[in-house]
């Protein structure tokens, strides 16, 4: 690959993540159309600043332009969907000694409900959740793409879960 050639550049750095892309802005947005629109101006963000790219994780990479893509469409379109929590809401971590059982609980999860559930997260908690449970990213990666400390992370994920297990306990009552 040549470093002139821009367009192979593209197809290598940014193509094979272009579903990670998508299911990202799918989950922030909410709906397909929506995410269809994030994920392309994404790209061509991302196309646009390649030349910026220095090597490292395309993957993190793009889906960092994607993350910043779909919180400047949200305040653009839907200013009511971008909540911005506070310092002590994120500071609080899930109690270690509390029994979770996350996996049976999202195992036996209708996916319609899974689906209400991930959407009534605030974009914050979903966005990590998307990000290491559908995505597979590792914290230090996620912390990348948010542009947030690891612990904010841990905490964002615990908070995440936790919320996610509570509507979905509260939809099986």
């Amino acid at each position: 690959m040549s470093a002139t050639d821009p367009q192979a550049q593209f197809e290598q750095v940014v193509m094979p993540h272009l579903d990670a892309a998508y299911n990202l802005a799918r989950w922030l947005a909410g709906n397909d159309h929506d995410a269809e629109d994030i994920a392309q101006e994404a790209c061509l963000r991302a196309f646009r600043f390649l030349g910026g790219f220095r090597g490292g994780n395309s993957r993190s990479w793009l889906l960092t332009i994607v993350r910043n893509t779909a919180y400047t469409w949200l305040k653009q379109n839907r200013p009511q969907a971008v909540v911005i929590l506070g310092d002590e809401e994120l500071s609080e971590i899930e109690d270690p000694t509390a029994p979770a059982n996350h996996s049976n609980i999202l195992h036996h999860a209708d996916r319609d409900v899974l689906r209400a559930a991930l959407e009534a997260l605030p974009a914050e908690f979903r966005e990590v959740l998307v990000l290491r449970e559908l995505e597979g990213l590792s914290y230090k990666e996620i912390a990348d793409v948010a542009d947030a400390p690891i612990g904010t992370v841990m905490s964002r994920l615990a908070r995440a879960r936790k919320q996610l297990q509570e509507y979905l306990v509260g939809r099986e009552k």
